[in-house]
């Protein structure tokens, strides 16, 4: 039995190549937090607030056992022929609450934490190109905004915001190993992009700014400074990190140490030592 459950984007979920996707919004809601913390216990509690928020209906235990029943129902017709107990053993209940034991690899999401995880281990011994390839490999298994196709409540709510910051920072990271390994040129496109849709983001406009600086373009990477210095100060009355401002300077400067130091570097230290 193979099970193939993908969070990073609309809801799928398979076993054995048989779809178990409930059609209704609230057993989808409890398919996907019980995926979310695949291999964990997910209360009833934690069920109940998220399917019905602080208010629950008198009924709501007796309900959350029936869209239980609807996916083991599922599950069961997936395994074929095989009786409900093996359903039972994939969708456990266990005390206080339910368990989906599914192995971590075969739902996305947590395949993408292994990968970005080795993704950065890799980029901090120096290991570009497999840190680099691991991490395009996380990124690659995002099909838009997770669960967009899911109502959400408080508990998937928290989930989905906490997976979009890991999937900014594994962007973050994959764009930095690009630019150790010479790819400037190539990333341009989608800096401008990234910085659009992040307007605020320093890290992302630091590394626009270097890959236009590496491709030939000071003058344009002084205008996205600009930009980001515009709105930090309209928007919130602070001027760009020190950390920022430094890189700026060091562009204006001409500093040969902008063509080869990491971005992380330029932005954690004076360039003068570099």
């Amino acid at each position: 039995m193979i099970a193939d459950i993908r969070l990073l984007g609309p809801l799928r979920a398979t076993i054995s190549d048989v779809d178990v996707l409930p059609a209704a919004a609230k057993p989808r809601q409890v398919l996907a937090l019980l995926a979310v913390r695949a291999g964990q216990i997910v209360t009833v509690a934690a069920l109940t607030e998220e399917l019905w928020g602080e208010r629950p209906p008198r009924s709501a235990v007796t309900t959350l056992q029936t869209y239980v029943l609807q996916l083991r129902r599922r599950i069961a017709t997936a395994l074929g022929g095989q009786s409900g107990a093996a359903a039972k053993e994939l969708l456990a209940t266990v005390h206080g609450g339910y368990r989906l034991l599914v192995p971590a690899e075969e739902v996305d999401l947590h395949r993408a934490r292994t990968l970005i995880e080795r993704g950065r281990r890799a980029l901090a011994v120096g290991e570009d190109q497999a840190g680099g390839r691991l991490l395009h490999q996380a990124l690659a298994l995002w099909d838009g905004p997770m669960l967009v196709d899911v109502p959400k409540g408080r508990q998937l709510g928290i989930e989905c915001l906490s997976l979009a910051e890991v999937r900014l920072g594994a962007l973050e990271l994959r764009i930095e190993a690009d630019l150790r390994l010479g790819r400037h040129a190539e990333l341009l496109a989608e800096l401008t992009v990234l910085t659009a849709e992040q307007p605020l983001h320093e890290v992302l406009h630091a590394q626009h700014m270097l890959a236009l600086h590496r491709s030939g373009r000071s003058v344009a990477a002084l205008e996205v400074f600009r930009r980001l210095r515009a709105r930090l100060v309209g928007e919130t009355g602070l001027e760009p990190s020190s950390r920022v401002q430094r890189l700026h300077q060091a562009i204006l400067a001409g500093h040969p140490g902008l063509e080869t130091v990491p971005v992380q570097r330029l932005l954690a230290a004076d360039l003068s030592g570099a």
